[in-house]
Protein backbone atom coordinates (compact mmCIF):
# COMPACT_ATOMS: atom_id res chain seq x y z
CA UNK A 1 0.00 0.00 0.00
CA UNK A 2 1.51 3.76 -0.95
CA UNK A 3 2.58 5.93 1.87
CA UNK A 4 1.85 9.54 1.81
CA UNK A 5 3.32 11.93 4.93
CA UNK A 6 0.92 14.85 5.74
CA UNK A 7 1.88 17.57 8.33
CA UNK A 8 0.31 17.19 11.49
CA UNK A 9 -0.81 21.33 11.55
CA UNK A 10 -2.22 19.99 7.82
CA UNK A 11 -4.92 17.05 9.41
CA UNK A 12 -8.51 18.72 9.71
CA UNK A 13 -10.48 19.06 12.84
CA UNK A 14 -13.33 16.34 12.33
CA UNK A 15 -12.08 12.91 11.57
CA UNK A 16 -13.94 12.48 9.00
CA UNK A 17 -12.87 15.38 7.01
CA UNK A 18 -11.08 15.03 3.45
CA UNK A 19 -7.53 15.37 3.87
CA UNK A 20 -5.54 16.67 1.04
CA UNK A 21 -2.02 16.15 -0.06
CA UNK A 22 -0.37 19.15 -1.38
CA UNK A 23 2.88 20.26 -2.53
CA UNK A 24 5.99 17.31 -2.93
CA UNK A 25 3.30 14.68 -1.90
CA UNK A 26 0.67 15.61 -4.53
CA UNK A 27 3.11 15.37 -7.21
CA UNK A 28 4.62 12.10 -5.88
CA UNK A 29 0.99 10.81 -5.87
CA UNK A 30 -0.42 11.95 -8.85
CA UNK A 31 2.52 11.88 -11.25
CA UNK A 32 4.74 9.57 -10.16
CA UNK A 33 3.17 6.30 -8.38
CA UNK A 34 -0.14 7.70 -10.56
CA UNK A 35 -2.69 6.87 -7.66
CA UNK A 36 -6.42 6.49 -8.88
CA UNK A 37 -9.77 6.93 -7.62
CA UNK A 38 -10.63 4.85 -5.47
CA UNK A 39 -7.68 3.23 -4.43
CA UNK A 40 -6.98 2.99 -0.94
CA UNK A 41 -3.56 4.58 0.94
CA UNK A 42 -1.85 5.33 3.86
CA UNK A 43 -1.35 8.72 5.26
CA UNK A 44 0.83 9.75 8.46
CA UNK A 45 1.63 12.71 10.19
CA UNK A 46 5.17 11.54 12.04
CA UNK A 47 3.48 12.02 14.92
CA UNK A 48 1.73 8.82 15.99
CA UNK A 49 -1.24 9.63 13.78
CA UNK A 50 -2.01 7.54 10.44
CA UNK A 51 -5.44 6.81 8.24
CA UNK A 52 -6.37 4.45 5.98
CA UNK A 53 -7.73 6.39 3.32
CA UNK A 54 -9.71 6.01 -0.26
CA UNK A 55 -8.63 8.49 -3.25
CA UNK A 56 -11.43 10.95 -4.45
CA UNK A 57 -9.38 13.20 -6.69
CA UNK A 58 -6.59 13.31 -8.13
CA UNK A 59 -5.04 16.76 -9.47
CA UNK A 60 -2.13 18.11 -10.36
CA UNK A 61 -1.49 19.83 -7.72
CA UNK A 62 -3.80 18.25 -4.88
CA UNK A 63 -5.11 15.01 -4.22
CA UNK A 64 -8.50 14.85 -2.48
CA UNK A 65 -8.45 11.38 0.33
CA UNK A 66 -11.60 10.07 2.18
CA UNK A 67 -10.53 8.80 5.19
CA UNK A 68 -11.97 5.47 6.10
CA UNK A 69 -9.80 4.85 9.76
CA UNK A 70 -7.93 7.16 11.63
CA UNK A 71 -5.81 5.08 14.27
CA UNK A 72 -3.32 6.68 16.76
CA UNK A 73 0.01 4.41 17.15
CA UNK A 74 1.84 4.75 20.54
CA UNK A 75 5.85 5.39 20.30
CA UNK A 76 8.34 3.28 21.70
CA UNK A 77 7.64 2.81 25.19
CA UNK A 78 11.41 3.61 25.85
CA UNK A 79 12.24 7.15 24.29
CA UNK A 80 16.44 6.71 22.50
CA UNK A 81 17.97 9.61 21.68
CA UNK A 82 21.11 9.68 19.67
CA UNK A 83 23.53 12.78 19.65
CA UNK A 84 25.74 12.74 16.55
CA UNK A 85 28.71 15.03 16.21
CA UNK A 86 28.84 17.01 13.11
CA UNK A 87 30.53 14.99 10.49
CA UNK A 88 30.66 15.16 6.63
CA UNK A 89 27.45 14.91 4.92
CA UNK A 90 28.71 11.30 3.74
CA UNK A 91 26.25 8.78 4.99
CA UNK A 92 23.86 11.28 7.13
CA UNK A 93 20.98 10.55 5.00
CA UNK A 94 21.49 6.79 5.61
CA UNK A 95 21.67 7.36 8.79
CA UNK A 96 18.52 9.33 8.98
CA UNK A 97 16.47 6.62 7.17
CA UNK A 98 17.42 3.30 9.70
CA UNK A 99 16.53 5.88 12.90
CA UNK A 100 12.85 5.46 11.42
CA UNK A 101 13.74 1.82 11.21
CA UNK A 102 14.92 1.36 14.90
CA UNK A 103 12.69 3.59 16.36
CA UNK A 104 15.06 6.14 17.50
CA UNK A 105 12.95 8.94 18.95
CA UNK A 106 15.12 11.73 18.58
CA UNK A 107 18.30 12.75 16.38
CA UNK A 108 20.30 15.49 17.77
CA UNK A 109 23.48 16.96 15.46
CA UNK A 110 26.24 18.76 17.25
CA UNK A 111 28.92 20.97 16.96
CA UNK A 112 32.17 19.58 18.08
CA UNK A 113 35.49 21.04 18.40
CA UNK A 114 36.61 18.60 16.03
CA UNK A 115 33.81 18.62 13.43
CA UNK A 116 34.28 19.43 9.53
CA UNK A 117 32.29 22.13 8.89
CA UNK A 118 29.82 24.38 10.18
CA UNK A 119 26.27 22.87 11.91
CA UNK A 120 23.29 24.44 10.62
CA UNK A 121 21.28 26.33 13.02
CA UNK A 122 18.22 24.59 12.36
CA UNK A 123 17.16 21.22 11.00
CA UNK A 124 17.22 21.08 7.39
CA UNK A 125 13.97 20.75 5.42
CA UNK A 126 15.66 17.42 3.69
CA UNK A 127 16.55 15.96 6.74
CA UNK A 128 12.63 15.66 7.57
CA UNK A 129 12.30 14.47 4.19
CA UNK A 130 14.62 11.63 4.56
CA UNK A 131 13.10 10.90 7.73
CA UNK A 132 9.92 10.84 6.09
CA UNK A 133 11.42 8.24 3.50
CA UNK A 134 12.46 6.11 5.86
CA UNK A 135 8.66 6.09 7.15
CA UNK A 136 7.17 5.34 4.68
CA UNK A 137 9.56 2.49 3.64
CA UNK A 138 9.12 0.68 7.10
CA UNK A 139 5.17 1.77 7.54
CA UNK A 140 6.16 3.75 11.06
CA UNK A 141 3.37 6.34 11.97
CA UNK A 142 6.39 8.42 13.80
CA UNK A 143 9.38 10.02 13.13
CA UNK A 144 12.14 11.21 15.06
CA UNK A 145 12.19 14.39 16.51
CA UNK A 146 14.99 16.56 14.52
CA UNK A 147 17.22 19.08 16.92
CA UNK A 148 20.74 21.00 16.06
CA UNK A 149 23.25 22.03 18.94
CA UNK A 150 25.17 24.85 17.20
CA UNK A 151 26.83 25.91 20.96
CA UNK A 152 28.55 22.14 21.20
CA UNK A 153 28.70 19.32 23.80
CA UNK A 154 27.26 22.10 26.83
CA UNK A 155 24.37 22.59 24.98
CA UNK A 156 23.49 18.77 24.84
CA UNK A 157 24.44 18.38 28.26
CA UNK A 158 21.80 20.81 29.13
CA UNK A 159 19.03 19.63 26.77
CA UNK A 160 20.02 16.31 28.26
CA UNK A 161 19.60 16.95 31.86
CA UNK A 162 16.10 15.19 32.15
CA UNK A 163 17.33 12.04 30.49
CA UNK A 164 18.49 9.16 33.24
CA UNK A 165 20.23 6.82 30.90
CA UNK A 166 23.22 9.06 29.21
CA UNK A 167 26.10 7.19 27.67
CA UNK A 168 28.88 8.64 25.53
CA UNK A 169 30.76 6.49 23.06
CA UNK A 170 34.60 7.13 24.07
CA UNK A 171 37.52 5.48 22.19
CA UNK A 172 39.98 5.74 25.09
CA UNK A 173 40.81 2.50 25.82
CA UNK A 174 41.96 3.37 29.22
CA UNK A 175 38.87 4.76 30.78
CA UNK A 176 35.16 3.44 29.50
CA UNK A 177 33.86 0.30 30.49
CA UNK A 178 31.50 -1.76 28.51
CA UNK A 179 27.87 -0.76 27.80
CA UNK A 180 26.35 -4.11 28.67
CA UNK A 181 23.12 -5.80 28.95
CA UNK A 182 21.77 -4.50 31.97
CA UNK A 183 22.37 -0.90 30.73
CA UNK A 184 20.42 -1.89 27.58
CA UNK A 185 17.51 -3.77 29.83
CA UNK A 186 16.73 -0.41 31.79
CA UNK A 187 13.25 0.84 30.62
CA UNK A 188 14.30 4.20 31.40
CA UNK A 189 14.73 6.81 28.23
CA UNK A 190 18.28 6.75 27.09
CA UNK A 191 20.66 8.85 25.37
CA UNK A 192 23.71 8.39 23.26
CA UNK A 193 26.05 10.74 22.70
CA UNK A 194 28.91 9.90 19.36
CA UNK A 195 32.32 12.26 19.01
CA UNK A 196 33.18 13.57 15.30
CA UNK A 197 35.56 11.53 13.31
CA UNK A 198 38.43 13.08 15.02
CA UNK A 199 37.55 12.21 18.58
CA UNK A 200 36.87 14.38 21.27
CA UNK A 201 38.63 17.41 22.63
CA UNK A 202 40.58 18.13 25.97
CA UNK A 203 37.62 20.27 26.71
CA UNK A 204 34.87 17.71 25.86
CA UNK A 205 36.51 15.44 27.35
CA UNK A 206 36.64 17.36 30.73
CA UNK A 207 33.24 18.14 30.26
CA UNK A 208 31.31 14.82 29.99
CA UNK A 209 33.68 13.06 32.94
CA UNK A 210 33.45 15.57 35.29
CA UNK A 211 32.09 14.48 38.68
CA UNK A 212 28.14 15.09 38.64
CA UNK A 213 28.31 15.32 35.20
CA UNK A 214 25.61 12.41 34.68
CA UNK A 215 27.27 10.76 31.72
CA UNK A 216 28.26 7.52 31.46
CA UNK A 217 31.41 6.93 29.20
CA UNK A 218 31.17 3.38 27.40
CA UNK A 219 33.05 1.17 24.70
CA UNK A 220 31.24 -0.85 21.97
CA UNK A 221 34.38 -3.07 22.22
CA UNK A 222 38.12 -3.69 20.71
CA UNK A 223 36.84 -2.56 17.63
CA UNK A 224 37.50 1.48 16.24
CA UNK A 225 33.98 1.81 14.79
CA UNK A 226 33.37 4.63 12.19
CA UNK A 227 30.62 7.18 13.39
CA UNK A 228 27.82 5.59 11.24
CA UNK A 229 28.49 2.40 12.69
CA UNK A 230 28.72 2.96 16.22
CA UNK A 231 24.65 4.87 15.73
CA UNK A 232 23.83 2.29 14.28
CA UNK A 233 25.16 -0.31 16.65
CA UNK A 234 23.95 1.87 19.70
CA UNK A 235 20.27 2.00 17.28
CA UNK A 236 20.36 -1.65 17.20
CA UNK A 237 20.85 -2.71 20.53
CA UNK A 238 18.35 -0.62 22.27
CA UNK A 239 15.74 -1.68 19.65
CA UNK A 240 16.67 -5.43 20.46
CA UNK A 241 17.08 -5.26 24.07
CA UNK A 242 13.20 -3.10 24.14
CA UNK A 243 11.43 -5.75 21.82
Amino acid sequence: MRSFYLDSSDWPELPDERLSLTGAEAHHASRVVRVQPGEEVRVFDGLGREALAAVEYVGKNRVDLAPVEIRVVQPSARPVTLAVAWTKALRRSWLLEKAVELEASAIWFWQADRSQGRIPDEPKETWTGQLVAGAKQCESAWIPELRTFPKGLAEVAAAAASIPGRYILWEDPQQPRMLTAQDLAASEPMLFVLGPEGGFSPKEEALFTAEGSGFVPVSLGRRILRWETAALLCLGLAFWSGS
